[in-house]
């Protein structure tokens, strides 16, 4: 007789049994099939041929033949709720509780079917019930903490993934979990002090060093960053993603050479990706070491064609390699691959005016900012642009636009109180170079990349020197 917790059999064995259950199907007959038969072939049908009715038809006719047994009622129910039958699925575990009313899995399907509905408070009160009933109380706490983050409650949410670890330090699914609440809810102090204090007391917790590693990669403190990801590796040395986002944290503070070794380390523990690639691609690119980046920017394209990233690579590099014509075949795929970055159309724009195609150009920038009107280098680039064009109104009009939609940037007034100042409009213009000025003094020098001829501007020298400190 088989044990309830061991598993049907072999492939063959559930092969036979499947084609044994089809054919009866076929013929229009009954056979009988134990309990533990049909678990088998509902699990077969959800995680082999997904296929929900059909698991659906199976736990039917279970309940037919086994009229008692609960767990097909339980299933049934979850198995309506995948149809989205929620009618039918309270149904089904409104049966199940009058036949046992102290199965805890009665409550977790009732709760999961409640956050199907978005009705969060009634899963989680139902969660809390089987709560007083289960002896897998992680996973349950676990629950409850997702319903509060539906409810972008995650303080709450943090609560109760840290009850969950309190139940099973193992849970790795918790520890992830919480690097995500503690991230939504804004708090990477929390976040770091947590994982430390955690790690206190299990050092070995290889998911616990590499969610620490994020956190600190998050704050910038990219070393302790470091750090911490060579603690997961030297505990789990096939930890693929540690040894990514370690090549991440190494880049970030300009060890290039060392991020692409680190980067190529994952190619031993799993198949080259395409943003493995695009990343290496990058490193090489700041190192100026553009046919090294083009190679691998094609090889991340190669493996995957739809990263537009890539495409975006190949025609950035290419542009360095004075093959400028060629690089905007490589932009504008790339921009058809991800039509809603603006700043793609803001690398587009910068290839099109090198290549002195200034209304295309401008058809570029514009369509940048409408997609993103607080990318003020887009704005300074465009009114930059029909300056140099002739158009200094224009210009004047553009940058008064993005004002508008970034009132606090000062690069934009230094711009407006140059283009003033070329206009010949000296009192304007002086005006907005004090408001530049009294926002960041640190930055007055932008307004001498408009024009060369404003470092000699009497105005702009002398406002420079009543806030120079």
């Amino acid at each position: 007789m088989r044990d309830e917790n061991d598993d049907y059999g072999s492939e063959k064995d559930v092969k036979i049994l499947l084609d044994k259950y089809e054919l009866m199907l076929k013929q229009n007959e009954q056979y009988f099939f134990d309990v533990y038969e049909f678990e088998e072939l509902i699990n077969c049908y959800i995680d082999e041929k997904r296929n929900i009715t059909k698991a659906l038809q199976v736990c039917i006719l279970a309940i037919g033949q086994h009229p008692y047994s609960v767990v097909f009622l339980i299933r049934q129910a979850q198995l309506y709720g995948s149809l989205n039958n929620i009618h039918k699925a309270m149904e089904s575990i409104s049966k199940a509780e009058l036949m046992e009313p102290s199965n805890p899995e009665l409550f977790l399907t009732r709760g999961g079917i409640y956050s199907q509905m978005h009705e969060y408070d009634k899963a989680i009160e139902s969660y809390h019930l089987a709560l007083e009933i289960t002896d897998d109380k992680d996973e349950v706490y676990m629950n409850i903490a997702f319903e509060y983050e539906n409810k972008n409650d995650y303080k709450k949410a943090i609560h109760y993934l840290k009850r969950a670890l309190e139940e099973n330090h193992e849970n790795e699914y918790a520890l992830f979990e919480l690097a995500f609440c503690f991230d939504a809810d804004g708090n990477i102090k929390e976040s770091i002090e947590f994982y430390n204090g955690f790690l206190n007391d299990h050092p070995y917790s290889h998911s616990a060093w590499y969610n620490l590693g994020i956190a600190y990669n998050k704050s910038g403190d990219f070393q302790k960053a470091i750090d911490a990801y060579d603690y997961a590796i030297v505990i789990q040395d096939e930890f693929s993603s540690a040894y990514f986002n370690k090549g991440n944290s190494l880049a970030n503070i300009g060890l290039f050479n060392e991020a692409i070794e680190t980067y190529r380390k994952t190619f031993e523990f799993e198949s080259a990706d395409a943003v493995t690639y695009y990343y290496i691609g990058e490193c090489f690119e700041k190192m100026e070491k553009y046919e090294d980046a083009l190679i691998n920017y094609n090889r991340a394209i190669k493996t995957d064609a739809e990263l537009a990233d890539g495409w975006i690579g190949v025609g950035v590099v290419l542009d360095c390699l004075e093959r400028t014509i060629e690089a905007v075949h490589y932009i504008k795929k790339g921009i058809e691959l991800e039509s809603s970055n603006a700043d793609y159309l803001y690398i587009l724009g910068d290839i099109q005016q090198k290549l002195g195609f200034y209304d295309e150009a401008e058809d570029s920038y514009r369509k940048g900012v409408e997609m993103d009107p607080t990318n003020i280098e887009v704005w300074l680039e465009l009114s930059q642009m029909l300056y140099s064009q002739g158009n200094i109104q224009l210009a004047i009009v553009t940058i008064a636009e993005s004002i508008k939609y970034v009132p606090d940037a000062v690069e934009l007034y230094y711009q407006m109180a140059g283009l003033k100042y070329l206009e010949g409009k000296n009192q304007e213009a002086s005006e907005y170079m004090e408001k530049a000025l009294g926002l960041d003094f640190s930055k007055h020098e932008i307004i001498y990349e408009l024009s060369s001829s404003l470092k000699e501007n009497t105005f702009i020298n002398t406002l420079i020197e009543q806030y120079r400190k």
